[in-house]
């Protein structure tokens, strides 16, 4: 029986299957197929035909998707109604009334989730303190229901303004509409994120009741066609904290899916970390749409609560605090208004993709530079031929109006794309504190080798890692996951004057109702940890630090612990601390995690053990003129092989390229190690 992960991206579908009967590098199967963006469940189904595994010898799949995030980004979703507090109905417009850039009078804040036309007020109030100020008016709301129901909306967000500390009203406005709309599908901010601050409350209610439609759509096919093709696995999707769930509560909250496919990456990057005892790592990700980034520190990924899906619009799920940008192999280079060459974010994707695929693609990519510049094979290592001719057509559309040689204009454009990448590092890196220098660069995705020591060197990393199983490396990092859940809920006390009882309490019902979610997706008791955490400030401020709290019963005296260990982290953060400053607890948070069996290392090791083949030779084109170079593939590519560049090695998935002024040695688990010849 094989255990499966699978990724789905704008450009291909990958899979990483392991044999649970033979767990080493022989009990692997990978596959990469294009995505299939009419029905993307299809392009599960091609996948697992690529690695030929019939779907009734699957165990379990966890699942990588992107489908909340697409929808969401492009606005394709059955438009929800919300429901709120009279004088409330425009905080998704208005936001925090800030300005994304000062000086730029042409700025446009980009489109509400939920139209104000689908938007209604109702009479209530509560007080902060789940008081009751203004009773619900339940027979204006049930009038408001009717016009939805008439209006033939299904999908509601109820976020009162108080609700954070009592939802009474919201699950009482729930039974009312039900009554009205009996097929409704309903979310509460009370039970979405019951957090202070309505703008994140009220968008993270609306991105769940806009996608509970589309993903719950989504996982029922995908659920029905593995069924009748005769598999009976457990279905797993992963979650943007870097765990993952069982469909059937992915399709109740589906707001904690939208760092899903990336997730996958970090997870991979923490399983590596463990294998090379390297805890501080930069783990990258380039595929065809996309470059994601992320930081990880003592084997971990940063979380963040944060997260903007857009300009003003805070998701305020725990999440992988993973930087997105539009570059990847179908980048699409052009020209601005001022002349200057660009590149992405736009990209030719899995339809038509890029010129040299020879499907419908004009455009030039990154694909097509790599190619021209001889960095990849003309038959993709064996998978499909590739279109040179095509591809210098495509690049001279910007080469010529820029004065530029196809060659020179190539090479300008995986220039630009690196430092588009180095600056995504930059942003999890240095602008959170912490120094790229202390960390080695992981290169993920099938585009991820390519560019990476070019990429590295821009951020300032001076160690990359390229795994044998890169090119699929979201869904080798959705097998080594666990079953996650983290939950929040508001706690605001001084910390001096913060009531013990409550305080345990509060801590204990939080992880009460974790356990429970842990349960209902199948993870053993025996294996379960909890952590437990508090967002605190300094009374006065306006953001909070996440800070770890003591395990076991909380008392007066854990208080002092409690403080020293948000100093640690408000320096962490910030760069200063004071003790002078009273503190506060804003939010409570409990991370449960079901501990799942991870892959020996021997599956890691891939095809590196034992090649014994010569390299081939091919012409690549580095700085301003074509070399002859090594190009060694699987079969050339062993434990222990050290190479100057200018060289590549190819992967089942993906490449590595060398640059002339670049070393790089396989080491025992078949990663390549590239570093600088001066080092």
């Amino acid at each position: 029986m094989f255990r499966i992960g699978v990724d789905i991206g704008g450009t291909f579908t990958d899979l990483y299957a392991l044999d649970e009967s033979n767990p080493t590098a022989a009990g692997v199967r990978t596959a990469k197929v294009l995505s299939t963006p009419e029905d993307l469940s299809l392009g599960v189904l091609n996948a697992l035909r690529r690695a030929g595994i019939a779907p009734h010898e699957i165990s379990t799949i966890v699942h990588g998707t992107t489908v909340a995030t697409n929808a969401l980004i492009e606005r394709k979703y059955p438009e929800p109604a919300l429901i709120t507090t009279a004088g409330f109905r425009d905080v998704l417009e208005i936001g925090r009334q800030r300005r994304q850039a000062l000086y730029d009078p042409y700025q446009v804040k980009p489109r509400p989730l939920i139209s104000r036309a689908n938007r209604y007020a109702v009479s209530e109030k509560l007080g902060s303190d789940g008081a009751v100020v203004k009773p619900l008016d339940e027979a204006d709301l049930r009038a408001k229901a009717e016009e939805i129901r008439d209006r033939g909306i299904r999908n509601i967000a109820i976020a009162f303004i108080n609700a954070y500390n009592s939802g009474a009203h919201e699950r009482r406005a729930r039974d009312i509409i039900l009554e009205v709309i009996p097929d409704a599908t309903i979310a509460l901010s009370s039970e979405t994120r019951p957090k202070v601050r309505e703008l994140g409350r009220f968008v993270t209610t609306a991105i769940r009741a806009a996608m509970m439609p589309v993903v719950g759509d989504y996982m029922t096919r995908l659920e029905t066609k593995l069924a009748e093709e005769g598999s009976t696995a457990p279905l797993y999707i992963v979650k943007s904290n870097g765990g993952m769930m069982s469909a059937a509560n992915a399709k109740e909250h589906p707001e904690e899916l939208i760092e899903s496919g990336p997730a996958g990456g970090v997870a991979a990057g923490a399983y590596l970390a463990t294998l090379l005892d390297s805890p501080n790592l930069i783990v990258t990700d380039v595929g065809g749409t996309s470059f994601e980034a992320a930081l990880m520190e003592n084997g971990r990924g940063l979380v963040t609560d944060e997260y903007e899906l857009e300009w003003e619009m805070p998701v305020i799920v725990p999440m992988l605090d993973i930087r997105s940008i539009g570059a990847g192999g179908g980048s699409i280079a052009w020209i601005d208004s001022g002349g200057s060459l660009r590149v992405g974010p736009q990209s030719a994707g899995a339809v038509p993709g890029p010129a040299c695929y020879g499907r419908g693609g004009d455009k030039p990519t990154v694909t097509d530079a790599n190619l021209v510049l001889g960095r990849i094979s003309p038959d993709l290592s064996g998978k499909f031929t590739l279109d040179i001719a095509a591809a210098e057509k495509a690049i001279a559309t910007v080469a010529e109006p820029l004065g530029m040689t196809i060659h020179e204009c190539a090479e300008g454009i995986l220039a630009i794309l690196c430092e588009n990448m180095a600056g995504a590092i930059r942003m999890v890196s240095s602008d959170r504190g912490r120094d790229p220098r202390d960390h080695a660069m992981v290169a993920f995705g099938g585009a991820g080798g390519l560019s990476a020591f070019e990429t590295a060197r821009g951020a300032g990393v001076e160690k990359v890692v390229v795994p044998p199983y890169g090119g699929v490396a979201c869904a080798f990092g959705a097998i080594t996951m666990d079953v996650r859940h983290d939950l929040d809920s508001t706690f605001y006390h001084p910390l001096a004057e913060v009531d013990m009882a409550a305080f345990n309490t509060a801590l204990n019902e939080l992880e009460e109702h974790a356990r429970e979610l842990l349960a209902s997706d199948g993870a053993n008791s025996e294996s379960v940890t909890v952590d437990r955490f508090a967002a605190m400030r300094y009374i006065g401020q306006s953001y909070e630090v996440t800070t770890p709290l003591p395990d076991g019963e909380l008392t007066e005296a854990s208080l002092e612990e409690i403080k020293k260990a948000f100093y640690v982290a408000h320096e962490q953060e910030y760069g200063v601390y004071s003790e002078e400053f009273p503190v506060a607890v804003v939010n409570l948070r409990i991370t449960a995690v079901g501990v799942t069996h991870k892959p020996a290392a021997s599956a890691m090791a891939g095809a590196a053990t034992s090649g014994e083949g010569k390299p081939k030779k091919r012409q690549a084109y580095f700085g301003g003129q074509f070399v002859e170079i090594d190009v060694y593939d699987p079969a050339s590519t062993s434990i222990g092989l050290q190479v100057d560049g200018p060289a590549i090695i190819e992967q089942d998935h993906g490449g590595v390229v060398i640059p002339p002024e670049a070393k790089a040695h396989v080491d025992q688990f078949g990663n390549i190690i590239v570093e600088s010849k001066e080092n």
